[in-house]
Protein backbone atom coordinates (compact mmCIF):
# COMPACT_ATOMS: atom_id res chain seq x y z
CA UNK A 1 0.00 0.00 0.00
CA UNK A 2 1.35 3.41 -0.97
CA UNK A 3 0.90 5.45 2.21
CA UNK A 4 2.76 8.43 0.77
CA UNK A 5 0.24 8.63 -2.07
CA UNK A 6 -2.61 8.46 0.42
CA UNK A 7 -1.16 11.40 2.34
CA UNK A 8 -0.69 13.45 -0.81
CA UNK A 9 -4.23 12.67 -1.94
CA UNK A 10 -5.66 13.82 1.39
CA UNK A 11 -3.73 17.06 1.21
CA UNK A 12 -4.86 17.64 -2.37
CA UNK A 13 -8.51 17.02 -1.48
CA UNK A 14 -8.37 19.37 1.48
CA UNK A 15 -6.55 22.03 -0.54
CA UNK A 16 -9.32 21.85 -3.14
CA UNK A 17 -11.88 22.14 -0.34
CA UNK A 18 -10.31 25.36 0.90
CA UNK A 19 -10.23 26.84 -2.60
CA UNK A 20 -13.89 25.92 -3.01
CA UNK A 21 -14.73 27.60 0.30
CA UNK A 22 -12.81 30.74 -0.67
CA UNK A 23 -14.90 30.95 -3.82
CA UNK A 24 -18.11 30.89 -1.76
CA UNK A 25 -17.18 33.87 0.40
CA UNK A 26 -19.61 36.78 0.13
CA UNK A 27 -20.56 40.02 1.88
CA UNK A 28 -21.76 38.11 4.93
CA UNK A 29 -18.14 37.72 6.02
CA UNK A 30 -17.54 41.47 6.17
CA UNK A 31 -20.90 42.07 7.83
CA UNK A 32 -20.09 39.48 10.46
CA UNK A 33 -16.75 41.18 11.17
CA UNK A 34 -18.41 44.60 11.51
CA UNK A 35 -21.01 43.15 13.87
CA UNK A 36 -18.36 41.64 16.13
CA UNK A 37 -16.26 44.81 16.13
CA UNK A 38 -19.26 46.99 17.05
CA UNK A 39 -20.43 44.61 19.77
CA UNK A 40 -20.01 45.69 23.38
CA UNK A 41 -19.99 42.08 24.52
CA UNK A 42 -18.00 38.93 23.86
CA UNK A 43 -17.93 36.50 20.97
CA UNK A 44 -19.50 33.24 22.14
CA UNK A 45 -18.67 30.17 20.05
CA UNK A 46 -20.64 26.92 20.15
CA UNK A 47 -20.66 23.64 18.27
CA UNK A 48 -21.20 19.93 18.85
CA UNK A 49 -18.82 17.01 18.31
CA UNK A 50 -15.93 17.71 15.95
CA UNK A 51 -17.37 21.18 15.28
CA UNK A 52 -17.27 21.75 19.03
CA UNK A 53 -13.58 20.88 19.16
CA UNK A 54 -12.88 23.35 16.37
CA UNK A 55 -15.07 25.92 18.13
CA UNK A 56 -12.94 25.65 21.28
CA UNK A 57 -9.82 26.35 19.25
CA UNK A 58 -11.52 29.32 17.61
CA UNK A 59 -12.51 30.82 20.94
CA UNK A 60 -8.94 30.46 22.18
CA UNK A 61 -7.58 32.13 19.04
CA UNK A 62 -10.09 34.99 19.23
CA UNK A 63 -9.33 35.61 22.90
CA UNK A 64 -5.56 35.68 22.34
CA UNK A 65 -5.79 38.07 19.40
CA UNK A 66 -7.91 40.84 20.86
CA UNK A 67 -11.51 39.57 20.64
CA UNK A 68 -12.82 38.47 24.06
CA UNK A 69 -14.36 35.06 23.47
CA UNK A 70 -15.36 31.80 25.13
CA UNK A 71 -16.82 28.44 24.20
CA UNK A 72 -20.22 27.19 25.32
CA UNK A 73 -21.13 23.53 24.88
CA UNK A 74 -24.61 23.43 23.28
CA UNK A 75 -25.79 20.47 25.37
CA UNK A 76 -24.57 22.05 28.61
CA UNK A 77 -26.14 25.38 27.64
CA UNK A 78 -29.63 24.06 28.36
CA UNK A 79 -28.55 22.93 31.80
CA UNK A 80 -27.54 26.33 33.10
CA UNK A 81 -24.75 27.61 30.84
CA UNK A 82 -27.15 29.86 28.93
CA UNK A 83 -26.69 32.22 31.85
CA UNK A 84 -23.16 32.86 30.58
CA UNK A 85 -24.49 34.55 27.45
CA UNK A 86 -25.41 38.22 27.79
CA UNK A 87 -27.64 40.17 25.34
CA UNK A 88 -24.64 42.19 24.12
CA UNK A 89 -22.74 39.07 23.06
CA UNK A 90 -22.46 37.91 19.46
CA UNK A 91 -22.91 34.15 19.09
CA UNK A 92 -21.16 32.03 16.47
CA UNK A 93 -22.92 28.69 15.96
CA UNK A 94 -21.12 25.94 14.04
CA UNK A 95 -22.68 22.89 12.40
CA UNK A 96 -21.51 21.45 9.10
CA UNK A 97 -24.94 20.03 8.32
CA UNK A 98 -26.73 23.03 9.76
CA UNK A 99 -29.21 20.61 11.33
CA UNK A 100 -27.47 19.62 14.58
CA UNK A 101 -30.31 19.48 17.11
CA UNK A 102 -28.31 20.64 20.13
CA UNK A 103 -27.17 23.71 18.22
CA UNK A 104 -30.58 24.52 16.75
CA UNK A 105 -32.13 24.42 20.22
CA UNK A 106 -30.08 27.48 21.16
CA UNK A 107 -31.66 29.72 18.50
CA UNK A 108 -34.96 30.38 20.25
CA UNK A 109 -33.25 31.52 23.45
CA UNK A 110 -30.65 33.60 21.61
CA UNK A 111 -33.31 35.36 19.53
CA UNK A 112 -35.34 36.18 22.63
CA UNK A 113 -32.16 37.28 24.40
CA UNK A 114 -31.38 39.76 21.62
CA UNK A 115 -28.12 38.15 20.47
CA UNK A 116 -26.81 38.55 16.95
CA UNK A 117 -26.20 35.09 15.47
CA UNK A 118 -23.49 34.14 13.00
CA UNK A 119 -23.93 30.68 11.49
CA UNK A 120 -21.13 28.59 10.05
CA UNK A 121 -22.40 25.59 8.05
CA UNK A 122 -21.90 23.73 4.81
CA UNK A 123 -25.45 24.28 3.58
CA UNK A 124 -26.79 27.74 2.82
CA UNK A 125 -30.40 26.47 2.95
CA UNK A 126 -30.01 24.68 6.30
CA UNK A 127 -32.17 25.45 9.33
CA UNK A 128 -29.18 27.04 11.05
CA UNK A 129 -28.38 29.30 8.09
CA UNK A 130 -32.00 30.41 7.74
CA UNK A 131 -32.30 31.48 11.38
CA UNK A 132 -28.97 33.33 11.61
CA UNK A 133 -28.29 37.00 10.97
CA UNK A 134 -25.23 36.08 8.88
CA UNK A 135 -24.18 32.81 7.29
CA UNK A 136 -20.62 31.76 6.48
CA UNK A 137 -20.58 28.95 3.94
CA UNK A 138 -18.04 26.21 4.74
CA UNK A 139 -19.27 23.74 2.14
CA UNK A 140 -16.63 21.38 0.73
CA UNK A 141 -16.86 19.21 -2.43
CA UNK A 142 -15.89 16.03 -0.57
CA UNK A 143 -14.41 14.71 2.64
CA UNK A 144 -10.89 13.33 2.53
CA UNK A 145 -12.19 10.26 4.34
CA UNK A 146 -12.54 7.48 1.71
CA UNK A 147 -15.86 6.47 3.25
CA UNK A 148 -17.13 10.06 3.12
CA UNK A 149 -18.05 9.68 6.78
CA UNK A 150 -15.35 11.08 9.08
CA UNK A 151 -15.20 14.91 9.15
CA UNK A 152 -11.90 15.76 7.49
CA UNK A 153 -12.10 18.37 4.74
CA UNK A 154 -15.09 19.93 6.46
CA UNK A 155 -13.31 20.38 9.80
CA UNK A 156 -10.28 21.82 8.01
CA UNK A 157 -12.54 24.31 6.24
CA UNK A 158 -14.20 25.23 9.53
CA UNK A 159 -10.85 25.78 11.20
CA UNK A 160 -9.57 27.96 8.35
CA UNK A 161 -12.76 30.04 8.31
CA UNK A 162 -12.25 30.65 12.02
CA UNK A 163 -8.67 31.74 11.38
CA UNK A 164 -9.90 34.07 8.63
CA UNK A 165 -12.32 35.66 11.10
CA UNK A 166 -9.61 36.03 13.73
CA UNK A 167 -7.12 37.65 11.35
CA UNK A 168 -9.75 39.99 9.90
CA UNK A 169 -10.71 41.03 13.43
CA UNK A 170 -7.06 41.68 14.28
CA UNK A 171 -6.79 43.98 11.28
CA UNK A 172 -10.09 45.70 12.06
CA UNK A 173 -9.03 46.38 15.66
CA UNK A 174 -5.46 47.35 14.86
CA UNK A 175 -4.11 44.51 17.00
CA UNK A 176 -0.32 44.86 17.32
CA UNK A 177 2.55 42.67 18.46
CA UNK A 178 2.59 44.48 21.81
CA UNK A 179 -1.03 43.50 22.37
CA UNK A 180 -0.22 39.89 21.56
CA UNK A 181 2.62 39.95 24.08
CA UNK A 182 0.29 41.19 26.84
CA UNK A 183 -1.88 38.13 26.35
CA UNK A 184 1.15 35.79 26.17
CA UNK A 185 3.44 36.91 29.02
CA UNK A 186 4.65 33.35 29.54
CA UNK A 187 6.06 33.01 26.02
CA UNK A 188 9.43 34.21 24.78
CA UNK A 189 7.83 37.02 22.77
CA UNK A 190 5.84 38.22 25.76
CA UNK A 191 8.93 38.11 27.95
CA UNK A 192 10.94 40.23 25.56
CA UNK A 193 8.20 42.78 24.90
CA UNK A 194 7.04 43.21 28.49
CA UNK A 195 10.24 42.65 30.47
CA UNK A 196 12.57 45.57 31.12
CA UNK A 197 16.27 44.91 30.76
CA UNK A 198 16.79 46.04 34.36
CA UNK A 199 14.75 43.02 35.49
CA UNK A 200 17.19 40.54 33.97
CA UNK A 201 20.55 42.31 34.05
CA UNK A 202 23.49 40.90 36.00
CA UNK A 203 24.44 43.03 38.98
CA UNK A 204 26.67 40.76 41.08
CA UNK A 205 30.43 40.25 40.76
CA UNK A 206 30.85 42.52 37.74
CA UNK A 207 34.40 42.30 36.31
CA UNK A 208 35.95 45.75 36.91
CA UNK A 209 39.61 46.37 36.15
CA UNK A 210 42.02 49.27 36.43
CA UNK A 211 43.00 50.92 33.13
CA UNK A 212 46.66 50.35 33.98
CA UNK A 213 46.33 46.70 35.01
CA UNK A 214 48.79 44.20 33.59
CA UNK A 215 48.00 41.93 30.67
CA UNK A 216 48.05 38.95 33.03
CA UNK A 217 45.47 40.56 35.32
CA UNK A 218 43.36 41.33 32.26
CA UNK A 219 43.31 37.67 31.21
CA UNK A 220 42.47 36.55 34.74
CA UNK A 221 39.65 39.09 35.06
CA UNK A 222 38.22 38.14 31.66
CA UNK A 223 38.15 34.51 32.75
CA UNK A 224 36.66 35.20 36.18
CA UNK A 225 33.96 37.53 34.87
CA UNK A 226 32.46 34.95 32.49
CA UNK A 227 30.96 37.73 30.37
CA UNK A 228 33.46 37.84 27.55
CA UNK A 229 34.45 41.35 28.62
CA UNK A 230 35.78 43.41 31.50
CA UNK A 231 34.71 46.91 32.52
CA UNK A 232 37.56 49.38 32.67
CA UNK A 233 37.16 51.74 35.65
CA UNK A 234 34.50 51.65 38.37
CA UNK A 235 30.72 51.73 38.60
CA UNK A 236 30.95 55.51 39.12
CA UNK A 237 33.39 56.07 36.26
CA UNK A 238 33.23 53.65 33.34
CA UNK A 239 36.14 54.39 31.02
CA UNK A 240 35.45 51.63 28.53
CA UNK A 241 35.29 47.87 28.05
CA UNK A 242 37.71 45.23 26.83
CA UNK A 243 36.32 42.12 25.19
CA UNK A 244 38.12 38.84 24.66
CA UNK A 245 38.02 39.71 20.95
CA UNK A 246 39.83 42.99 21.65
CA UNK A 247 42.56 41.06 23.44
CA UNK A 248 42.95 38.50 20.65
CA UNK A 249 43.24 41.24 18.02
CA UNK A 250 45.78 43.14 20.12
CA UNK A 251 47.97 40.06 20.41
CA UNK A 252 48.33 39.95 16.64
CA UNK A 253 50.25 43.24 16.62
CA UNK A 254 51.75 43.65 20.10
CA UNK A 255 53.68 41.69 22.65
CA UNK A 256 51.64 40.27 25.50
CA UNK A 257 53.40 42.24 28.22
CA UNK A 258 52.88 45.58 26.47
CA UNK A 259 49.10 45.27 26.51
CA UNK A 260 47.02 47.15 29.11
CA UNK A 261 43.25 47.64 29.41
CA UNK A 262 43.61 51.34 28.57
CA UNK A 263 45.54 50.65 25.37
CA UNK A 264 42.93 48.33 23.82
CA UNK A 265 39.61 49.28 25.44
CA UNK A 266 36.53 50.44 23.57
CA UNK A 267 35.89 53.92 24.94
CA UNK A 268 32.26 54.11 23.80
CA UNK A 269 30.51 50.95 25.00
CA UNK A 270 26.78 50.57 24.39
CA UNK A 271 24.60 51.65 27.32
CA UNK A 272 20.87 51.18 27.91
CA UNK A 273 18.60 52.59 30.58
CA UNK A 274 17.33 49.89 32.92
CA UNK A 275 13.72 50.72 31.98
CA UNK A 276 14.28 49.83 28.30
CA UNK A 277 12.20 46.89 27.08
CA UNK A 278 14.21 43.72 26.57
CA UNK A 279 12.97 43.32 23.00
CA UNK A 280 14.42 46.70 22.01
CA UNK A 281 17.73 45.92 23.70
CA UNK A 282 18.11 42.55 22.00
CA UNK A 283 17.12 43.95 18.60
CA UNK A 284 19.89 46.54 18.91
CA UNK A 285 22.40 43.92 20.04
CA UNK A 286 21.62 41.71 17.05
CA UNK A 287 21.93 44.69 14.70
CA UNK A 288 25.29 45.73 16.17
CA UNK A 289 26.44 42.09 16.46
CA UNK A 290 27.32 42.39 20.13
CA UNK A 291 26.54 39.92 22.90
CA UNK A 292 26.81 42.18 25.96
CA UNK A 293 25.68 45.71 26.84
CA UNK A 294 26.02 47.91 29.91
CA UNK A 295 22.98 49.07 31.84
CA UNK A 296 22.93 52.57 33.33
CA UNK A 297 25.46 55.24 32.34
CA UNK A 298 29.19 55.95 32.44
CA UNK A 299 28.82 57.69 35.78
CA UNK A 300 26.32 55.23 37.25
CA UNK A 301 26.65 51.65 36.07
CA UNK A 302 23.78 49.47 37.30
CA UNK A 303 24.52 46.15 35.64
CA UNK A 304 25.32 44.16 32.52
CA UNK A 305 23.03 42.27 30.17
CA UNK A 306 24.27 39.41 28.01
CA UNK A 307 21.95 38.20 25.26
CA UNK A 308 22.97 34.54 25.59
CA UNK A 309 23.07 34.44 29.38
Amino acid sequence: MDYLKIAKDVIAIEREALEHMAGNLDNSFGQAIQTIVKSKGKLVVSGMGKSGLIAKKMAATFASTGTPSFFVHPAEAYHGDLGMIEPSDVVLLISNSGETNEVLQLIAYLSENGNMIIAMSGKSDSSLAKHADFHLNIQVPQEACPLELAPTSSTTATLVMGDALAVALMEAKGFQVENFARFHPGGSLGRKLLTRVGDVMRIDSLPFISPEASSSDLVIKLSEGKLGLVIVGTSDQVLGVVTDGDLRRALLGSSFDSISPRSIMTKTPVFFDSSTKLQKVEACMVEKKIATVLIGSQSSLEGVYQIYS
